[in-house]
């Protein structure tokens, strides 16, 4: 998978704190990754799962 250009945000459910993720829509498919370590692995996930947990009540 092609993450060169991707644009990267801070997820909204991050805290206000160091405990942040960023997100990137990579088309058809959201990637997750650190956001203290940006060259570090990246979690992906269809676009349709990440949907469905963004709708998931938070804890």
């Amino acid at each position: 998978m092609e993450l060169t250009g991707a644009c990267w945000r801070k997820s909204r459910r991050s805290g206000s704190n160091d405990q942040c993720v960023e997100v990137a829509n990579l088309g058809g498919v959201v990637g997750v990754r650190d956001s203290k370590d940006p060259a570090g692995p990246v979690l992906t996930f269809p676009a349709y799962s990440w949907r469905v947990f963004l709708a998931a009540p938070p804890r």
